[in-house]
Parts: structure tokens; sequence; C-alpha cells
């Protein structure tokens, strides 16, 4: 009697949610996180982009039947939302945009105008001519350098680099943990919006060899407008749990600078700057036997 559930677009979500220490459910219906003393706190999954559960929670299997249904994706993240383990796939790569994405990464002409691209749009100038990918990467590579000591400088935080060990978490100073947290919470929204965009997150132009490259190349055009002045902001104020603090930062912010509206328009002008076209299927190819139904989400998502 229920209306069939359809993803909504990831610009109309909200960023992320952070859950510990309860047994997500679905119950009477309802997306739900159950306390140890059974107290229920209701979660509109559908309106979500990005769950990441950290230590002490537990899903059941309808809770990811209903979060797949509804296009939201669900990370599984270690203590202060760093060292991912695993994420559950709402949606994913179309075969049409996976060979195009794949297309420009394996050309390179059509690979270093995408990076010089990236370049343009990190920095808000045109990268120099005459560049190979490496040398902007070098270049690339000190300029955000000076940015990490600027910022340090401007909010007189003591900066030795950027520099941590992810299996020994305490170990690294407060500023690290914060851009540690920041960052984190920045590439679970990227990876969503890029699945929901319908690509793929390890098909890096700048980062390679990782299941999340592509999230690291887009993550990296707003790092320093969002997330990282948080990190230092938080990180000079001595505060008793700061990574809770920047997670909470993080994700005002990513609504007051419409984050999410803005990732999919800037993945689509990033991989036209590459000058390729999309490429047509086959000839010969077997097209969908049954015809998709228009869904309220976007493409990426399995709706």
């Amino acid at each position: 009697m229920l209306p069939t559930l359809k993803p909504i677009a990831v610009k109309e979500r909200v960023s992320l949610i952070f859950i510990e220490y309860g047994r997500i459910d679905v119950l009477d219906g309802a997306f739900v996180v159950v306390d140890k003393n059974g107290v229920r706190t209701h979660i509109p999954v559908g309106s979500v982009a990005c769950l990441m559960l950290e230590p002490g929670t537990r899903i059941t299997h309808a809770a990811i039947t209903l979060a797949s249904r509804v296009g939201c994706l669900v990370v599984w993240v270690g203590e202060g939302g760093v060292r991912l383990y695993a994420s559950g796939q709402p949606g994913g790569a179309r075969a049409d945009r996976l060979l195009y994405q794949a297309k420009l990464a394996l050309d390179d002409s059509a690979r270093l105008k995408v990076v010089r691209k990236m370049y343009e749009m990190r920095f808000k100038e045109p990268p120099p001519k005459n560049r190979s990918v490496n040398q902007l990467r070098g270049i690339e590579g000190a300029r955000v350098r000076e940015m990490y000591a600027l910022f340090a400088k401007k909010y007189k935080v003591k900066w030795k680099g950027r520099n941590y060990d992810p299996k020994k978490w305490d170990s690294g100073d407060c500023v690290n943990r914060c851009v540690s947290s920041a960052t984190a919470s920045l590439y679970g929204v990227t990876e969503a919006a890029i699945l929901a965009a319908g690509y793929a997150p390890a098909v890096g132009f700048i980062h390679t060899g990782k299941p999340q490259s592509f999230v690291y190349d887009m993550a990296d055009i707003f790092k320093f407008d969002t997330v990282i002045p948080i990190a230092f902001r938080i990180a000079s104020k001595n505060m008793q749990n700061p990574e809770r603090e920047v997670r909470l930062a993080c994700r005002d912010i990513f609504r007051s600078t419409k984050l999410l509206k803005n990732i999919i328009p800037t993945i689509e002008e990033i991989l036209s700057a590459g000058g390729l076209q999309k490429p047509e299927p086959p000839d010969d190819a077997i097209l969908p036997a049954i015809k998709e139904e228009e869904s309220l989400g976007d493409v990426g998502h399995r709706g």
C-alpha cells in the first residue's frame, strides 16, 4: 500500500550524520537508532547524503536495504570519523559515465586538460603553461604547504606539517587530528556525490591507485574553502573533544556553502575540460530490455 521509494537528488539533502553507540534498524517503517536504554532516535535517511558509522554501532539488514533504496551512502569509519573501513554503495558508475571517465583518464592530453582545470578551480587562477601533470603536482604540493602554514599563522597554531599515524590516532597533535576529521567528513560527502552522479570513485586524474582516488581529486578543490579553516580554528581553542566539534562545524559549513549542490556540476565542468565526447554504445550492444522509470534522484542512484 505504500508508494515506491525513490531517491531524491543529492543537492536537496542534508550532507552527513555521524552515529555511534547504537543499533540502527527499521522499526514500524522508520529508520531509527536504538540506544542501550531502548530509546529510538528517528533519522530521515532519505534526505541524508551520507551516514558515517563510528565504533559501537551495529546496523541491520533491513536498515541497509532501506538506505540503498533511498540512495544514502553508508560508511564505516574509525574513531573520530577517520580510518575508513568500508562503504555501502547506494548507486555507482553508470556504464556510459564510467567509460567517459576512463576515456579521459587514459588519454594523456585529455588527462592533462582535466588536471589543469582542477588546478584552476582550486587556486582560482590558470596554471602555468607547458607543464606536465608531475610538474603541476609539484607546484600544487608547494602551494598547499604554504596554505597550511598561513592558516597556522592566522590561528596561532603550532604547525609541523601534515603528519599523523592512522593506526595510532592519539599520537598525532591536535591540529593534525582536527584536519583528519575534517577531511574525512569532506571525503564522505564527496564520495556520495560522485556515486550519485554515476562516476567511479577509484578512477582519479591526480591521485591514483586508491579506491577513492577521484574522491581525493574532487575534495581537494573544496578543501581549503571549507573544512581546513574549521580544523585550524577549532584546534586553536584547546577544546576537550575537538574532533566532535570539527564534525559539527563541517556539517554546518556544508549546509551554508551549499556544497552538495555544487559538487556534481563541478565534476561535469572539470571532465568537460578534457575535450572528449562521451562514448556511444556499440551498435551491436544489447540495450536494457525494460525501460527504467524516471526517478527524483541523480543518474547514479539505483532507484
